[in-house]
């Protein structure tokens, strides 16, 4: 096939797929509020995708500085490793590390059902067969009552055979203030019908932090027009008179790479006797042939340079990743992991300057932000750094949501950050 005539091919079959995007808003049918959860107070959780913990002070957010001073802010919030988007979006709500909720990545192969999963297909977004834990969509629906879902990983699924009550496929190109125009009549719908959970994501910091670095004009930009527009939304939603908490996270920071001297695979990597998954900061093995683990990687921990190398078994118990975590059993018998700034890059373009996905532990730029305001919360307060797998807990217990099932996150940040009742 022809250049031009290829590239005809592939602009038509990408417009097919943005026209096949279904942009209007889906409403499960039959659902209210029980009267005890009318009474209930209001949670919007705010993810601002790559907010690094300390944008809002490098790049003077004037208005999440306001809004934090009457709440509460975190030095920072410690994402789950990998510091990826899907699997730490999932783990703050479900309270879960993702080798124990089974999201562990962006990108990744499952060898029990011999398929991968990827953020990029549909078909893989919308089964919930891949999602493991209760979402607190998920929990609150259960109980009667009811949700909403400006876009969330794993909202667009059928969770447990439940998705929010009110929800949208994933789509960039919705207008900030008609998604802020939708949170508004959610909260004016009657008492029954108005949700009590709300899960709001806005994408554009990351995007800029990838493309040009978190140091570069681009991204203050970015972070300044996602500080008015979070002033927008909270004057808008302060019109209901309703008492709304506000509980702005990200999933992980951002960091400046090597994009130069990129790793490549490693010569020891027979692919012949391994299933390779992932690139950038993590690369796992999954042998096709168990007797090939030990002596590959006696041959890896000779030639590493520029990354370490972990069997399952043996990886760090902070990271939370091992085989002892490993509930779906989705991680790679061998895990190779680099060492900032470097990347593997396993394509002939050279990866974008931002990135994430290193130890949190050994990378500070990975940590992510967390404020929080609104009647539920002490005033004026600063804490430590909290891993992410307390949030669920803190939103359960603002709304009022008991659960028996176990999950990772402690009631500790609920306890340090909440009004005494």
């Amino acid at each position: 096939m022809k250049r031009p005539l290829l590239l005809l091919y592939f602009l038509v079959l990408a417009a097919t797929a943005f026209a096949q995007t279904d942009t209007t808003q889906q409403i499960v049918p039959g659902r209210r509020n029980s009267p005890a959860q009318q009474q209930k107070p209001y949670v919007i959780l705010i993810s601002a995708d790559g907010f690094r913990y300390d944008y809002a002070d490098k790049y003077e957010a004037k208005n999440l500085q306001a809004l934090r001073a009457q709440g509460v802010a975190a030095a920072s919030m410690v994402p789950s490793f990998p510091s990826k988007t899907f699997p730490n979006h999932y783990t703050l709500v479900t309270g879960m590390y993702p080798a124990t909720h089974g999201l562990i990545n962006n990108h990744f192969y499952d060898p029990q059902r011999k398929e991968y999963y990827t953020m990029r297909e549909r078909s893989k977004v919308e089964d919930g067969s891949w999602y493991g834990g209760v979402p607190l969509w998920v929990l609150a629906e259960q109980q009667q009552m009811l949700t909403a879902s400006y876009y969330w990983v794993g909202s667009e699924a059928p969770i447990k055979g439940i998705r929010p009550t009110y929800y949208y496929l994933y789509n960039e190109d919705a207008a900030f203030e008609d998604r802020v125009e939708t949170v508004v009549d959610w909260l004016q719908l009657p008492e029954e019908k108005r949700p009590h959970l709300i899960t709001f994501y806005l994408p554009e910091v990351d995007h800029a932090g990838h493309d040009f670095g978190p140091d570069a004009p681009e991204t203050k930009t970015a972070v300044q027009q996602l500080d008015a527009n979070i002033l927008k939304l909270t004057e808008a939603v302060a019109t209901t008179g309703l008492p709304v908490n506000f509980i702005f996270v990200s999933d992980h920071g951002m960091t400046q790479i090597d994009t130069e001297n990129t790793l490549p695979l490693p010569a020891a990597v027979d692919t012949a006797k391994f299933i390779v998954s992932g690139g950038g900061m993590v690369v796992e093995l999954h042998a096709k042939d168990r007797n090939a683990i030990k002596s590959t990687y006696r041959k890896l921990k000779k030639e590493a340079e520029g990354y370490k190398v972990y069997r399952k078994q043996n990886m760090p118990r902070h990271l939370h990743y091992g085989a002892k975590a490993d509930a779906f059993h989705r991680i790679g018998d061998i895990l190779l992991l680099t060492e900032a700034p470097l990347v593997f890059n396993f394509s002939a373009r050279p990866p974008a300057p931002g990135a994430h996905g290193y130890d949190p532990a050994e990378v500070k730029d990975m940590h992510a932000t967390f404020y929080a305001w609104g009647p539920a919360f002490r005033k004026g307060i600063r804490i430590t750094a909290y891993q992410n797998i307390h949030i669920y807990p803190l939103v359960a217990e603002i709304l009022g949501l008991p659960y028996t099932h176990k999950i990772d996150g402690k009631k500790e940040l609920a306890a340090e950050v909440l009004k005494r009742r």
